[in-house]
């Protein structure tokens, strides 16, 4: 099961690449507020964790279903290449009362039984106080979640840009999707996303819209609803590097005694992971992980387990204890 992009020859000039600083907030949202794991965000995690219960998120995150509609004015479309967080906040908090009404209505629908919660009733009010209650919060979490390491966010969005065009000067579109994500391939006419749900749209002129993110870290998302260009979101190459502190005692000795690159996979195994994903969110060379995965495994701080039709590898007993340095 697939979901499946089509291209014709005007589609192939029509590929842009956007930065969007309230889709990263919701996402950011959607991470600090989910029941899914932390992944390689664990560091951000708890650095916001003790401010999350002051921001009042919950209609925010009921709005948000882990599976279903999520209202497209809460973060519009893109119009530049790096949106300005103000300049999208003031296009949301211009949404029309009816396009909000109906767009809360929907996502509720997705969640059995939330238009019948405080916060679901909360949010089937007046639409003009409803969106300034939604464009208030949204502010909140840009300013405690996301904001105060926007530069280091922006920084990685921009460096994975600047590798996808690259890529694309190089060698076309059969460079830049080589590696944009394990689960993404392209045939040389379609850009299939596996697994999904067995659709397949073509682009018929409009062509593509590609938002790296650091927050959508383990998912490549799929838009094709206006009023959306279609559009990919992907996890950022590198975003594995996103949160590395400032090198403490345990640290340093960690990369004197391992070497940067090393210290970097093994710390960054938190959950298992492939040679692939490790070289995405790493930014590093296939071949460049499989060198020091031999080297670690050899020390018994790694091991490989077969999953499916991948290997994927975990921090052994040692590999804990060698990264919390007890």
């Amino acid at each position: 099961m697939a979901i499946s992009l089509g291209f014709g020859p005007a589609d192939l000039a029509r590929c842009r690449f956007a930065i969007s600083p309230a889709f990263e907030t919701l996402s950011a949202i959607r991470d600090a507020t989910g029941s899914q794991g932390p992944g390689h965000h664990r560091r951000w995690l708890e650095s916001v964790r003790a401010e999350l219960p002051g921001l009042g998120l919950e209609p925010i995150v009921l709005l948000q279903p882990r599976r279903g509609y999520t209202p497209d004015f809460l973060a519009p479309p893109p119009t530049a290449p790096v949106g300005d967080f103000e300049a999208e906040l003031t296009r949301i908090a211009a949404t029309p009362a009816p396009v909000v009404r109906r767009e809360i209505e929907l996502a509720l629908r997705h969640t059995p039984g939330a238009a019948d919660t405080p916060t679901g009733r909360l949010l089937l009010g007046d639409p003009a106080e409803v969106l300034g209650l939604l464009t208030k919060l949204i502010r909140g979490a840009w300013q405690a979640l996301v904001a105060p390491r926007w530069q280091r966010i922006l920084a990685l969005l921009e460096a994975d840009v600047a590798h996808r065009s690259r890529l694309l000067a190089e060698g076309g579109l059969d460079r830049l999707f080589a590696d944009l994500h394990p689960t993404v391939r392209w045939t040389g006419s379609a850009l299939i996303r596996d697994p999904g749900g067995d659709e397949h749209h073509d682009l018929d002129g409009r062509g593509l819209l590609l938002m790296p993110s650091v927050f959508k870290w383990e998912e490549v998302i799929v838009v094709t609803d206006a009023p959306w260009q279609p559009t990919l979101v992907y996890p950022a190459r590198g975003l594995g590097n996103a949160w590395e502190p400032r090198p403490d005692s345990t640290a340093a000795a960690l990369t004197k005694l391992l070497g940067r690159t090393r210290a970097q996979l093994l710390t960054g195994l938190e959950e298992p992971a492939s040679t692939t994903r490790l070289a995405h969110r790493h930014a590093l060379a296939l071949g460049t992980v499989s060198e020091h995965l031999t080297v670690l495994r050899a020390a018994g701080m790694v091991v490989g387990e077969r999953h499916r039709h991948e290997i994927r590898y975990r921090r052994t007993a040692l590999g804990d204890a060698v990264v919390r340095g007890g």
